[in-house]
Formats: structure tokens, C-alpha cells, sequence
């Protein structure tokens, strides 16, 4: 079958029906929030893993890394980072494995293992004896662990994204997406909060003694409700008439071969936006407490109380900005981001860098405006780029090979170029960059809110038909 034929149905083919949230059965409602909030567990605990590693760091290169007569600890520092960037180089194997495997076996099973092997890996971190302890054997233990998160969040976030989409009514998936992101947040707020709060409670000295490991033991229980809800979910229909209809199975190698041969300017297409997504969070939410702290001299209090307050302000505005992707399109909302960060990222940290706390979070503030604008909407975006059989396929290889190339190495590059340069606004430009890539890539998707995800054709590809059909479509028609 050719991309053409593919993306378009062929000829005489039947208009999958678009389906709205008001003629969902009480049942169907209730399916929909449950695949929503077992979605979003997960991926809040992802990101409060991320998030624990990064704020724990300089406990971790203290009882891990000391390997020598390290003055000032510097070498174990960047040992304990590059074993933190190990998880991105692993994801793409996750999503070459786990992409493929979803489009066969079904999304819940994959994401069953994914919130197994994320919770025991990272509560397995806790209880890990020292370098004092066992020599080598502790960040090698370590080393490995990162490396089993990382191979399991290569098919934890594609699946997740994809399984609240496939549920979600066609006219409601900007807003149900939205609550998978406000997870994301919410990981990485609590994350922030609950390392800060213990450090100033039990001190450095309490944290090197084990406390250190109280964040990473509580993956476990988080973890085991995760479990509990994603166990009791079931596939969409979408899955099951479109992905596994009689003699139609492929093989996960087949996926991917379908999916590379058929679709790849829709991996591009997804490669190139998900520059702009890892860039912009990884910047603005994983690496300003360390711009703050390092290179503009202010205390870690300081820098984390701002990212939180940003933090909490973006949870409480991500569901009326997915809310509205519906009703006016996804495409408007992400080139207006997309040329937020491309004009206004240096000015944005030219106010970060001025030492005033409330210029710091008014640039803060406007980073963080056009970051929440983009991620309240690419639960429901990126998954639409790809038809049922090669979605899970699609999204999990372009996203993690994306992520690994510029999402892990942001930070470093950002440090390096500081370090380099002697200019305190290369993250302005860095993500000016990111902004415009984004927004070419963003210019050539199809508009697809509203549109429907069932049928194996790309989504918003049957636009002409539909119009010519009577329907009334969101945003501009693609032609």
C-alpha cells in the first residue's frame, strides 16, 4: 500500500464517524476518565523519577561516585549526570521494541510493563548500597537501573499519549490530553517540593545518612496504584476494529517496516516538533535551577521556589488551554508557541538574568506560558500523525530518538556553550532555535482536532470527503 493510498483510504472508502462526548453512554464516560487518569499516573511518575534523580544529584555523586581525590567533587558530579543522560541514550531502544510491540499486542499490556519496570527500577535506586560499600558495583547497579528506566519510558509516554487519545471522544481530546501532561507536571512539581521540603528538614547531613533514598522508595506505592488502574483498563475500539482486524497482524518487525516504508515524513514531521518540545522543557522546567544557581549565582532555594511557582501556575492553566485547542484547532495554539519562543526566548531570559526575583519569574513566566501552551495539546497532536497500525510505532521511535539526540543533551550543550562563550543568554537563543524548527515543522501537519482516529488513514487526511459529507470541521480544512 503507498503513503497515498494509506493516508487517504483509497478509493470508495467509508468515513470512519466522528464521535462527541454528549453521545457517549454513562459507561463510555466513565472509560474515558479511567484511561485518562491511568495514563497520567503514569506518566507523573516518570517525571517525578526524572525529577528525584535531578534534584538529588549531589547525593548521588557523594555515595555513588567517589572514586578518587576528587577536589570539589566535580568529577563525581558529571559522572552522576552522564549516568542521568544514560536513560535518554536508552529510550530509543524502548521505543524501537516497545513502539512496534503496542501495535501488535495491544497498548494496555505495554504500558502494564512500562509502570512495572519504571516503579521497580527507580525504588530498586533506594536501595542501593554505597561506593563505600561495594566498591564498583554501586554505579554499575546504578548504571543499569537508569539504563532499565530508560528502555521502559521509551514506550511509557508514546503508549500512554496514545491509549487517552484512542479513548477520548474525537471533539474532547485536547481537553482529556491535557490531564496526561498535567500528570507530567505534577511529577515534576512534587518531585521539586518534596526533595527541597526533606533537604531543609533533615539537612545534607541527614540526606547522605538516607534520607536520600525516601523519594525513590516511594515510586513503589505510586507505582503498585498505577498497576492497579492500568490493569483494569481495556483497549479502544479504535485498537481493536482498526489494528487487529482477522489476517491483518503484523509482526513487531513488520510495524516497523510498515511505518519507516509508508509514513516517513510523518516521522520527520514529529522529529522536528519534538526538538521544540524537549528543548523548551528540558530548558525551561529540568534546567533553570542550575542556570540560576551556577551561573547567576543564587541560592537552590531561591531558584527551585521560582520554577515551582511556574510550575503550579502552568497545572492550573494546561486543561483550558487543551480545552481550547478544541475549539479553535490545534495548529493556531502551537504556531502561536512556536513563534512565542522563536521572538521572545532571549528577551525572556534577559529579564531572568537581571537578579530580580520578581523579573526572574516574570521570565520565567513567559517561557513557561508558551511551554504550556505547546504541551497542553501534544498528547492529542502527536498521536493523530499516524494511523491505527503504525501509531504506537510512529510516535515512540521519532519521540525518543528526538529526545535522546536533544532532550538529554540540552543542559550539557547549554553549559558547554555558556562555559565556552561567556554569554548568560544562550538558552534565549537555544530556544529561539528549538522555536524555529518547531514552527516549520508545525506548518506542515494537517489540522486535527475533531478529526477522527479510527480507520487506517492518517488523521485529517479525508477532510475534503468529510465537508463534501455535510460534516462541520474545526479549524481550517486540510485540502
Amino acid at each position: 500500500m503507498s503513503s497515498d493510498q494509506s493516508s487517504r483510504g483509497g478509493p470508495g472508502a467509508t468515513l470512519a464517524p466522528l464521535t462527541r462526548e454528549i453521545d457517549l453512554t454513562p459507561i463510555q464516560r466513565k472509560t474515558a476518565r479511567r484511561s485518562v487518569a491511568g495514563s497520567a499516573i503514569g506518566n507523573a511518575i516518570e517525571w517525578f523519577d526524572y525529577g528525584i534523580y535531578g534534584y538529588l544529584a549531589i547525593y548521588v555523586s557523594q555515595l555513588f561516585f567517589t572514586f578518587s581525590d576528587d577536589q570539589g567533587g566535580a568529577l563525581a558530579l558529571i559522572l552522576t549526570f552522564a549516568t542521568f543522560a544514560v536513560s535518554f541514550l536508552v529510550r530509543p531502544l524502548g521505543g524501537i521494541v516497545l513502539g512496534p510491540l503496542g501495535d501488535r499486542i495491544g497498548r494496555q499490556k505495554v504500558l502494564v510493563f512500562t509502570i512495572i519496570m519504571i516503579s521497580l527500577s527507580t525504588a530498586a535506586i533506594g536501595l542501593l548500597p554505597s561506593f563505600d560499600s561495594i566498591g564498583f558495583a554501586a554505579p554499575i547497579l546504578l548504571i543499569l537501573l537508569r539504563m532499565l528506566q530508560g528502555f521502559s519510558a521509551g514506550g511509557e509516554y508514546a503508549g500512554a499519549a496514545i491509549f487517552m487519545s484512542e479513548h477520548a471522544p474525537d471533539d474532547k481530546r485536547g481537553f482529556f490530553g491535557s490531564f496526561l501532561e498535567f500528570g507530567t507536571l505534577a511529577g515534576a512539581s512534587a518531585a521539586a517540593i518534596l526533595c527541597t521540603t526533606l533537604a531543609f528538614i533533615v539537612g545534607d547531613d541527614g540526606m547522605l545518612e538516607g534520607w536520600w533514598r525516601l523519594p525513590f522508595l516511594l515510586t513503589l506505592p505510586l507505582g503498585l496504584v498505577a498497576l492497579w488502574m492500568r490493569r483494569h483498563l481495556s483497549e479502544s475500539e479504535t485498537f481493536v476494529d482498526d489494528a487487529q482486524e482477522p489476517g491483518e497482524k503484523q509482526t513487531a518487525i513488520g510495524a516497523l517496516v510498515s511505518l519507516l516504508k509508508n509514513y516517513p515524513m510523518q516521522v520527520l514531521k514529529l522529529f522536528g516538533f519534538v526538538i521544540l518540545i524537549n528543548v523548551a522543557f528540558y530548558l525551561v522546567l529540568t534546567y533553570m535551577p542550575t542556570y540560576l544557581s551556577t551561573t547567576l549565582d543564587q541560592s537552590t532555594a531561591e531558584s527551585t521556589f521560582s520554577l515551582v511557582v511556574i510550575q503550579l501556575l502552568m497545572m492550573a492553566v494546561i486543561v483550558p488551554f487543551g480545552a481550547l485547542s478544541d475549539r479553535i484547532g490545534r495548529k493556531p495554539q502551537l504556531i502561536a508557541a512556536s513563534i512565542g519562543f522563536t521572538v521572545f526566548s532571549v528577551p525572556a531570559v534577559m529579564l531572568i538574568q537581571t537578579g530580580s526575583l520578581i523579573a526572574q519569574i516574570a521570565g520565567l513566566g513567559i517561557l513557561g506560558l508558551f511551554l504550556v501552551m505547546i504541551i497542553s495539546t501534544i498528547s492529542s497532536t502527536l498521536p493523530a500523525l499516524f494511523p491505527t497500525a503504525v501509531r504506537y510505532s510512529g510516535f515512540a521511535i521519532g519521540y525518543n530518538i528526538s529526545t535522546a539526540i536533544f532532550g538529554g543533551t540540552a543542559a550539557s550543550a547549554n553549559t558547554w556553550l555558556i562555559d565556552q562563550t561567556g554569554n548568560v543568554l544562550i538558552p534565549g537563543f537555544y530556544l529561539a532555535g528549538a522555536g524555529l524548527i518547531g514552527l516549520i515543522s508545525v506548518l506542515t501537519f494537517k489540522e486535527t482536532a475533531g478529526r477522527s482516529l479510527r480507520g487506517n488513514v492518517i488523521p485529517g487526511s479525508d477532510d475534503v470527503e468529510r465537508v463534501a459529507a455535510g460534516e462541520h470541521l474545526v479549524g481550517k480544512v486540510n485540502k
